[in-house]
């Protein structure tokens, strides 16, 4: 069992902090991209319980089974093809793509290419309102992965009066891959070499608790432009393999630190014991020696109240996150 001295845990969003609920009622028109992936994928129920008007931009509507309440529109963001159509009297779009370890070639270039031609759209359209999902502020200078989001939420940006920049760090869910990395670690390496990183503090947060928040986002008044999105807890990685062992009841995993182990290496390792593709592992990989936490809490009414690690966890592989691939 590892005895290192864990750091302390952090609770926050009391029930005590709350205060009366600032939202809109207003049904809105909204587009949703990335609606067959896990966080839009969880989104959309929400959006539709909302009462809200949702469209969906898919690349391939043969394969998105959304429901007889969402109108299903064929496009994509690296053409260009359907956003104008998708777009057209939307009230707020929620864009939930990043191209990394998915679209061929450099996905740096991709993720500005599919930005700007959405945002480009969306000024046209009139949208009042986007809403990104990205990273938290890193506390170092970043990685590829990291800084490829921030620049598409400066482009995001430029394209409506309400820019919306939510920002997580890894969210404990059924296919999220960071989480999908750090659970599958645990399954088969009961004896792991660990890198630098592994100690690296960070503040996850549960499916649950950012699809909420994203939902509440479309009809929040006058939100912040950066909306910071965390657990009630600030875990290294380290303690978030260990309590996962717990949690599952499995023997909690012995960890050889090693003072270096570079992202090309660590990417290639990942692969060798996890399903996670060596081009998504490595860029994520590297974002993990950033300590990524949040500094400035969110508007009260966004995330409140949201879950600890173990609950997160549970709730995970309630869904069936986590399993052995």
């Amino acid at each position: 069992m590892n005895t290192q001295q864990q750091p302390k845990s952090v609770i926050v969003g009391h029930e005590s902090e709350r205060t009366p609920d600032m939202t809109s009622n207003n049904e809105q028109t909204i587009l949703l991209t990335g609606a067959t992936g896990a966080v839009g994928g969880a989104l959309l129920p929400k959006l539709l319980a909302g009462g809200h008007s949702v469209k969906a931009l898919v690349r391939s509507p043969e394969n998105a089974d959304l429901g007889d309440q969402v109108e299903v529109i064929k496009g994509d963001v690296l053409s260009g093809q359907g956003l104008d159509e998708a777009l057209k009297g939307v009230d707020v779009a929620y864009y939930l793509i990043h191209s990394m370890g998915r679209s061929p070639g450099d996905f740096e270039e991709n993720d500005r290419i599919g930005a700007q031609n959405f945002a480009d759209a969306a000024k046209r359209a009139g949208v009042r309102r986007i809403i990104y999902l990205g990273g938290l502020p890193p506390s170092g200078g970043g990685s590829a992965h990291l800084a490829s989001r921030a620049e598409v939420a400066e482009i995001l940006e430029t394209a409506v009066p309400e820019p919306v920049h939510a920002r997580a760090a890894m969210v404990i869910g059924a296919d999220s891959a960071s989480f999908t990395m750090l659970s599958q670690l645990v399954h088969r390496l009961p004896l792991m070499v660990g890198p630098k990183w592994i100690d690296t503090r960070t503040q996850p947060i549960a499916a649950e608790d950012v699809t909420s928040a994203l939902a509440r986002l479309a009809t929040f008044e006058s939100p912040p432009t950066d909306v910071e999105l965390g657990g009630a807890e600030i875990v290294s990685y380290r303690e978030m393999m260990d309590r996962f062992a717990r949690v599952e009841g499995r023997r909690e995993p012995l960890i050889i630190p090693v003072p270096v182990l570079s992202p090309r290496l660590s990417s290639y390792w990942v692969r060798f014991v996890t399903s996670v593709e060596p081009a998504l592992a490595r860029p994520l990989i590297d974002g993990l020696k950033e300590e990524m936490i949040v500094r400035t809490p969110p508007p009260a009414g966004i995330n409140d109240n949201p879950m600890d690690f173990d609950e997160a966890v549970e709730r995970a592989m309630a869904d069936g996150a986590g399993q052995p691939a």
